[in-house]
């Protein structure tokens, strides 16, 4: 059969096995598509959100101190008098009692205003630490990538090399047969094959280490993966670019700063236990029989106290001291951040331009190697090479092939590695994210709550493969009896969603 015969053939299996409805070959799924899986599904990420949400309450924490405080209270009382002589009061005599307080605070020595500021600050300063674990794991899903891309590639050539060295030998048994070349050249052809069998196994279990290490971070096995385009944009063209746009986006830099907020913050809310406070009393009391003479009693008040710390033992002013000191910490460690985030710019960025001469450098070997390996092949046709020295030019070309796929996945990753470091590498920079985080969600939600224990979040539904409550190794703790109660209870039990 002709190659045109051939190639009809092959056109028409094609075409019979698309009208028959058997399934066509998937995309492969891109860079792109594996972080944005790992953003929607990676649960370090998702931890740390739950983190944050837990800052979040931090602000309604603090906002209480300008809100009013009720308290209720309500008593029985049984008294049985019995005197002697018998006394007009003697006698069983039941009584109740149902008071009504409510304190409201007018000043608090600007406490509460300094309490809300540094619970603000940090709730900033924690979505600069999930921004940075967003960034981490975005990286990590890109390595894990970018790891079996080089995986499978040097496994084809390490498979590949096992093939030609395998031809080499049986080539070099028949040639030893007639006498053409010796047993020792038939003994280092087998020592090159024997070799390259023992590297197609490590290539082996490398690509299922980096399998297991995608599955980890993205959240899948991988499937088919594309190689994705030498290029990646939003790179800063300069290392002074680099370096400027860390100062002003780093996720360590910016929260590192709001830190330092926040404990400024925290010294004017010590420093106001210092000063007067006032606060607005009201109550109500009823009391039914309280005596004998008297069917019931209401009284009702309305106070207006201030309050004036004259002395309490030195304790204030020694917090306020401490306060200070930390705050003097945390401007230490926002240039101490600044440093350590300038000698990671310039890391990523070095080993990024190292890897692009790298790049130039390895097709250039590449070529060269491939370009001797013929011409030694066709030389020791003739006779003017030996076999060890077509092994020994397969080797090269073999070297600088792996060479040239070590090379571009360093590149890649080293991209993406200095978009970290400056804090660009982010859910809004991937296109196919349609469903991005917003924090500020929750805090709104949150932040002028007065009421509720219920704590609801549509974006993140915690998904197992089986049941937590059922792990074996779990130790069922003792029912308290909390559960038992009736059901109006429940307006204390914590409901989660």
């Amino acid at each position: 059969m002709t190659y045109q015969a051939y190639r009809y053939l092959w056109t028409f299996l094609l075409v019979s096995t698309g009208a028959l409805g058997w399934p066509a070959q998937t995309r492969a799924e891109s860079l792109r598509d594996s972080l944005r899986a790992a953003y929607e599904s990676n649960p370090e990420l998702d931890a740390e959100r739950a983190r944050l949400r837990a800052i979040d309450e931090q602000v309604p924490q603090a906002r209480s101190g300008y809100r009013p405080t009720i308290v209720g209270e309500a008593t029985v009382q049984r008294t049985n008098t019995e005197s002697d002589p018998q006394a007009l009061g003697d006698g069983s005599l039941t009584s109740t009692q149902f008071q009504l307080n409510l304190s409201q605070p007018i000043f608090r020595g600007f406490r509460t205003t300094n309490a809300v500021n540094r619970a603000e600050a940090l709730v900033r300063s924690g979505r600069e630490n999930l921004r940075r674990i967003e960034s981490t794991i975005l990286l990590n899903a890109a390595t894990a990538y970018m790891d079996i891309i080089r995986d499978k590639a040097i496994l084809r050539l390490r498979e590949r090399n096992v093939s030609v060295l395998s031809q080499e030998l049986e080539a070099a048994k028949a040639r030893s047969a007639v006498r053409e070349v010796t047993l020792t050249d038939v003994s280092q052809a087998r020592s090159r094959r024997a070799r390259a069998v023992s590297e197609a196994d490590v290539a082996k279990a490398n690509l299922r280490i980096s399998r297991a290490n995608f599955r980890q971070v993205v959240g899948h096995a991988p499937a088919a993966l594309g190689a994705p385009p030498l290029r990646v944009a939003n790179l800063p063209r300069s290392l002074n670019d680099a370096l400027s746009i860390a100062d002003r986006e780093s996720p360590e830099i910016v929260s590192a700063l709001y830190q330092e907020q926040a404990q400024r913050f925290a010294v004017d809310e010590v420093w106001g236990e210092l000063l007067p406070s006032v606060n607005l009393e009201a109550s109500y009391n009823h009391e039914t029989n309280p005596s004998r003479f008297l069917d019931k009693t209401d009284t009702a008040s309305i106070t207006g106290r201030l309050t004036v710390p004259l002395y309490r033992g030195g304790s204030v002013h020694s917090r306020v001291r401490q306060a200070k000191h930390t705050h003097v910490g945390t401007l230490q460690d926002i240039e101490k951040v600044r440093t350590e985030t300038e000698a990671r710019v310039t890391a990523a960025w070095s080993r990024l331009v190292a890897a692009r001469a790298q790049l130039s450098s390895a097709r250039i070997e590449v070529e060269a190697a491939r370009t001797a390996l013929e011409g030694v092949r066709e030389e020791e046709k003739v006779g003017q090479r030996t076999l060890l020295d077509v092994l020994n030019a397969e080797q090269e070309y073999l070297d600088a092939q792996v060479s040239r796929v070590i090379t571009r996945r360093d590149l890649i990753v080293a991209s993406y590695a200095l978009l970290a470091t400056i804090g660009r590498l982010t859910a809004e920079w991937i296109d196919e994210i349609k469903i991005v985080y917003d924090p500020e969600e929750h805090y709104e939600e949150t932040r002028n709550s007065w009421i509720g224990v219920t704590i609801t979040h549509p974006y993140v539904e915690p998904e197992s493969d089986y049941e937590i409550a059922d792990h074996p190794a779990l130790i069922e703790a003792p029912s308290n009896g909390f559960d038992s109660l009736p059901s109006v209870f429940g307006l204390f039990k914590q409901t989660y969603k």
